[in-house]
C-alpha cells in the first residue's frame, strides 16, 4: 500500500523560551508528527537566508523531512516567537513580524505536490500577510481534503480571512478559547456543541473537532458528536500538544478509522507530547500505539 501524502502550509520558527530556543510552529510540528507516524508529509514554508534559517533546515534534515517546498528568502528573517512558560498549562506567545513565512510564493512544484496529496493542512496565522494568503488561495482548490487548524493568535486575527478559509475547509480544528472567540464573532452562545453545529452547517464541513486541553476533545460529524475526556499525564509543557492531537486525527482519518479510535489515538498522542519538553519529541507510531495511559 502506498503511503498517504499530506502537504502542510504555514509557519516554521524558533520558540524562544527562557531556557533556550526550540524549533516550532504549528504547521512544522504537524508535518513532523505526520512524518513520524509514517505518512509522506511536505512542509510548505519559508525561512530567512540566515543562521536561524539554516539551523531550522538542519533540524528538519536530521528528522528526514523533505525540504523541497521550503523557500529561503534573502530579504526576510527567519521567524522567532518569544514564549512565556511561567504557567506550563497556559503558555503566552509574542510572534515577531514580518518574517520569511509571510512571503511564501507559489511554484509549479508546490501546486503539483498539493494536487497529488491526500490532504492539505493550513491555519490562519500563516496567512496573516497577503502574499502567503494569496498563495494558499491558489492551493486550496487543488486539495483533495482540506484541514483547517484555526489557530487564533492575537493580534494577527482576521475574521474575514477566517470565514473565507472556513468556506474551503472539510475538517476544522479549534480549541476551547477559539470556539469562544468564534461564538462571539458569529453571535452564538459560547457553548461547544452550538458552535460546532453552526460551523458544520454554515460551512458544509465534514468534521469539527474541539480540543479541550487536559479535559480531552469533542468531534462533531454529521449529526453525531463524540467526546473523550482525555488522559492523565504529568504536563511538562503544552507546546505542540494540540498539533500532535491534530496530527493523530489526520492520520486516523486517512487510515479510515472510526471516531472512537480517532479520538483515543489523537488524545493519546497529544497527552504524550504534553508530557515531554518541547513540541516535537521523538517517538514512533508503535510506541504511541503501545502507550497505556489512564483516562480521566
Amino acid at each position: 500500500m502506498m503511503k498517504k501524502k499530506v502537504a502542510v502550509f504555514g509557519e516554521m520558527l524558533w520558540d524562544c523560551l527562557p531556557s533556550g530556543a526550540v524549533p516550532g510552529g504549528a504547521p512544522m510540528n504537524v508535518a513532523l508528527n505526520l512524518h513520524k507516524l509514517g505518512l509522506e508529509s511536505r512542509l510548505i514554508s519559508a525561512v530567512g537566508e540566515d543562521q536561524d534559517g539554516q539551523a531550522l533546515l538542519d533540524f528538519l534534515r536530521a528528522s528526514a523531512l523533505p525540504l523541497d517546498l521550503i523557500q529561503v528568502l534573502a530579504d526576510q528573517p527567519t521567524s522567532k516567537v518569544l514564549v512565556d512558560d511561567s504557567d506550563p498549562e497556559n503558555m503566552k506567545y509574542e510572534i515577531v513580524a514580518p518574517v520569511a513565512w509571510d512571503y511564501i510564493a507559489p511554484s509549479a512544484k508546490m501546486l503539483e505536490e498539493v494536487s497529488t496529496s491526500d490532504a492539505l493542512v493550513f491555519g490562519s496565522l500563516g496567512v496573516r500577510h497577503s502574499v502567503s494568503f494569496d498563495t494558499l488561495l491558489e492551493l486550496l482548490p487543488l486539495a483533495k481534503l482540506r484541514v483547517f487548524d484555526v489557530n487564533l493568535r492575537w493580534p494577527f486575527v482576521d475574521f474575514q480571512k477566517i470565514e473565507q478559509l472556513l468556506g474551503f475547509a472539510d475538517i476544522v480544528k479549534i480549541n476551547e478559547e477559539e470556539y469562544e472567540e468564534l461564538a462571539t464573532y458569529f453571535h452564538l452562545k459560547p457553548e461547544m456543541h452550538e458552535v460546532a453545529d453552526f460551523l458544520k452547517e454554515e460551512f458544509d464541513l465534514k468534521m469539527v473537532c474541539v480540543t479541550l486541553g487536559a479535559k480531552g476533545a469533542f468531534i462533531q460529524i454529521d449529526r453525531m458528536g463524540l467526546r473523550h475526556n482525555g488522559y492523565r499525564v504529568k504536563v511538562q509543557d503544552t507546546i505542540g500538544a494540540g498539533d500532535a492531537f491534530l496530527s493523530g486525527l489526520i492520520y486516523q482519518q486517512l487510515q479510515g478509522k472510526d471516531l472512537v479510535e480517532t479520538l483515543e489515538f489523537s488524545g493519546k498522542l497529544g497527552a504524550f507530547v504534553a508530557g515531554q519538553k518541547g513540541g516535537t519529541p521523538e517517538y514512533s507510531l508503535e510506541q504511541i500505539e503501545r502507550l497505556r495511559l489512564e483516562e480521566r
